[in-house]
């Protein structure tokens, strides 16, 4: 197998999917001659033609509501908006349009898009280039929400995302791009080349939506996590010596609420991390999901380390990112509980 870096197997997962299928197209601001602002439709339009990778004008709901209208005439367009950040021009266009299409005509339309986004901190991005929208995403019926951690997942899951009939968010963590990250920003970067989830299947393959990966196994405790906070949950549990089972969400909507009923209700504690906002977070609603469905397992109240319910600071922004000592804090407080 190849070894690629996110953004690779991200450019790829279009590619096996443009080849596969002619009603694939691929647009957004500077995704065609240009190939992206992170390079991820870098070579598509050379290939393909401006007809199925092109430029469109700075307007996310634009994007979205021409994405929208080709999906109804039947095609499958797989969007770019620059930065999640960027989104909320077009959160109408996705949560009134693209959400309630197949109920709204009983069945009669489908809209099979994906909105792809850069997502998350990490790259001194400040308050508009580092924000974390998820939660306002699985808020919404008729959506479909994924947060891929590494290279071999963002191809399989986006090629099964692409493939879905209904409208997918598809979260790219922008601080995964080329290497995994665990929190500690002033050690050298680690690429994808020298890890196992670098190898890349070249052809088509899919993740399937829905389900989670248990990315360590354990007995002390649970750590429910996505995006870069799966590796920050890898090093946290190093670092404090817990038998820490770790699960990779990979979706949030659907939700693998069996994978993570199973782990609670075997190690009887668990820890929620992720980068947004504390209020209303992710992490709220898998924490009332254990509660409900763990109850008389659980050993310890269920804890969550999240972002700060503030602004995304720039000069302070290790202070916001959940990092591995903020985690571990957590960890041993929940053991000793």
């Amino acid at each position: 197998m190849a070894r690629m870096t996110m953004i690779e197997a991200i450019r790829s997962a279009m590619d096996v999917s443009m080849a596969r299928d002619d009603t694939v197209v691929v647009f957004g601001e500077d995704v065609g001659y240009f190939g992206g602002v992170f390079r991820c439709t870098q070579g598509l339009q050379q290939k393909y033609g401006k007809t199925r990778c092109f430029d469109a004008p700075i307007s996310e709901s634009g994007i979205v509501g021409a994405a929208i209208g080709m999906a109804a005439y039947g095609l499958r367009p797989c969007v770019e908006v620059q930065f999640a950040d960027y989104v909320y021009p077009a959160y109408d266009q996705i949560v009134s349009e693209a959400a309630r299409l197949r109920y709204r005509s009983n069945g009669e339309f489908t809209c099979p898009i994906v909105v792809r986004m850069p997502t998350g901190g990490g790259i001194f991005g400040g308050q508009t280039h580092s924000q974390s929208p998820e939660a306002l995403f699985t808020h919404v019926s008729g959506l479909k929400v994924v947060v891929p951690s590494n290279p071999y997942d963002a191809k399989g899951l986006l090629i099964a995302s692409i493939e879905d009939p209904d409208p997918v968010i598809f979260l790219e963590p922008k601080r995964l791009y080329n290497g995994p990250f665990d929190g500690h920003h002033e050690r050298p970067v680690t690429p994808w080349s020298k890890h196992p989830l670098g190898e890349v299947p070249d052809g088509h393959f899919v993740v399937p939506l829905g389900k989670a990966s248990v990315r360590r196994k354990g007995s002390a405790m649970t750590i429910l996590a996505y995006g870069t906070m799966v590796y920050v949950a890898e090093a946290a549990t190093d670092e404090t010596g817990i038998d820490a089972e770790i699960i990779d969400l990979r979706t949030l909507l659907p939700l693998d609420l069996e994978t993570i009923v199973a782990s609670v209700n075997k190690t009887g504690r668990c820890v929620i991390v992720h980068e947004a906002t504390l209020t209303s977070g992710f992490g709220a609603e898998l924490a009332a999901l254990v509660q409900q469905h763990c109850f008389y397992h659980l050993e310890a109240p269920i804890a969550r380390v999240t972002g700060w319910d503030t602004p995304y600071p720039h000069a302070q922004e290790w202070d916001y990112f959940p990092g591995p000592a903020r985690l571990g804090q957590a960890m041993r407080e929940t053991m000793e509980a």
